[in-house]
């Protein structure tokens, strides 16, 4: 197989802040792909390992998933006037489906990264912080939402005001006050569990990306190493 070579501060390193051809060693595309999996399947592993606990979401403020729109306004005014129980154990509800969601990710995760070409693997490293989550969001997001759903149904099903959104949300949603995309809980909070998802992969990755002799992987340090 051929293997066009090019040089690593140029296309990857210039990408992450380094400046360019500050190392003579040339590496190939191939490896520079390689690194770019390594440093994405870490960090789906490790967000789905943090995500898919107890309080993955509920006790992550980046992360914990909200009433929507003026629902978050008005369960504020419920929780003022001494009546946010219930309130409380919806947004709690909604983060343990989250929670219990995550997990079933994986699998597809590590897939999309294994499946990655060279041309994504540059794209990322060049595309500045969001193309991570651009990444995995495109090959993922409708394939993670169809299994999470379901996962998530369960879970809203067992709290009494699950029903009473999904109402009071589609009202809001006909007056302009909530997303069409957000009237219906178990949509919302599947949407939700992925944007969250894929924010704490991009976090991993730009741990990997400041430290990579940290990892102790060898590609990771030959790529992203200074």
């Amino acid at each position: 197989m051929q293997r066009r070579e090019f040089t690593v501060r140029w296309i990857l390193l210039s990408g992450l802040g380094f400046p360019a051809l500050t190392q003579a060693k040339l590496l190939s595309e191939t490896d520079a792909a390689s690194g770019v999996r390594t440093a994405l399947e870490r960090g789906a592993t490790s967000a789905v390992a943090l995500l898919g606990r107890s309080d993955g979401f509920l006790g992550n403020p980046k992360v914990k998933i909200e009433l929507p729109g003026f629902l978050k306004d008005a369960a504020k005014l419920l929780q003022a006037t001494g009546q946010g129980k219930r309130v409380d154990e919806l947004v709690t509800a909604m983060n343990r489906a989250a929670e219990a969601a995550v997990p079933e990710a994986k699998a597809l995760l590590v897939g999309a990264v294994k499946s990655m070409s060279v041309e994504d693997a540059v794209k990322i490293v060049q595309g500045g912080d969001t193309s991570v989550t651009q990444f995995f969001s495109t090959k993922t997001r409708e394939p993670l939402g169809a299994k999470f759903m379901p996962i998530v149904e369960r879970a809203t099903a067992r709290v009494a005001l699950a029903k009473k959104y999904d109402a009071v949300a589609g009202k809001a949603a006909g007056l302009g006050l909530v997303k069409k995309d957000d009237a219906n809980l178990n949509a919302y909070v599947s949407a939700k569990a992925l944007d969250g998802l894929y924010f704490m992969i991009g976090e991993e990755e730009k741990k990997i990306r400041r430290d990579p002799v940290a990892t102790g992987s060898a590609i990771l340090k030959k790529v992203f190493g200074g």
